[in-house]
């Protein structure tokens, strides 16, 4: 039952992490990870440098992306180059679908669920506003929790999720060591590569894990 973490930040690429892409393989080692998604911020790894850092480390490294789009930050698998566009869901979803690809909607909570709830109906309100959101009629699955996320921001993206019946993931969304083996995704299959976790991602076959 590998333990996958979906969703990782280094620098340079993503400009806000603290992390090295060593540092960040050598932290995920050490949290007992059997393996991590780099999913920079609008920018993909070229998938030789990705090989060549999993290769000296003997550790899986998966290629990914973060992108913006008008309905949030979602993760994605299966595509290559930064293509103009994307950042548009529509648009994405053609790419993605085209390249046989994989999609997990980011931290769902956020521009989402109000800072504060100050009426009872808040939330509830909050809940179907975010539930219309295209972006969650698209992916494969619902990132329902962030390392970096609060108890009450992942319950709301579990609910999301739920309302959606789709499956749960996990990502650390990690930008500093501090962050790195605090959750992943446990997949019931081995996975090895970028193939391997497009599949088990269609599959369903996985679950959220907080790890510390």
């Amino acid at each position: 039952m590998p333990l996958i973490d979906l969703h990782t930040h280094t620098r340079p690429l993503s400009h806000d992490s603290d992390l090295t892409p060593d540092a960040l393989v050598d932290a995920a080692e050490q949290a007992g990870l059997d393996g991590l998604c780099l999913t920079e911020h609008d920018f993909f790894w070229d998938h030789a440098a990705t090989e060549e850092l999993a290769r000296r480390h003997d550790f899986p490294v998966i290629p990914g992306i973060e992108v913006n789009t008008e309905c949030g930050h979602v993760l994605v698998f299966g595509l290559a180059e930064f293509v103009y566009g994307m950042h548009r869901l529509a648009e994405l979803v053609e790419m993605v679908n085209a390249a046989g690809g994989a999609m997990v909607a980011a931290h769902p909570y956020r521009r989402q669920l109000p800072f504060e709830l100050r009426d009872d109906g808040d939330w509830s309100e909050a809940l179907d506003r975010a539930c219309g959101n295209e972006a969650y009629r698209r992916v494969n699955a619902i990132e329902t929790l962030n390392g970096r996320g609060t108890d009450r921001q992942n319950a709301f993206s579990a609910a999301i999720c739920e309302q959606h019946s789709l499956p749960q993931a996990a990502g650390s969304d990690a930008h500093s060591l501090v962050d790195v083996g605090t959750c992943a995704t446990e997949f019931e299959g081995r996975i090895e590569g970028l193939a391997d976790l497009i599949a088990a991602l269609k599959s369903g076959r996985f679950r959220p894990t907080r790890l510390r």
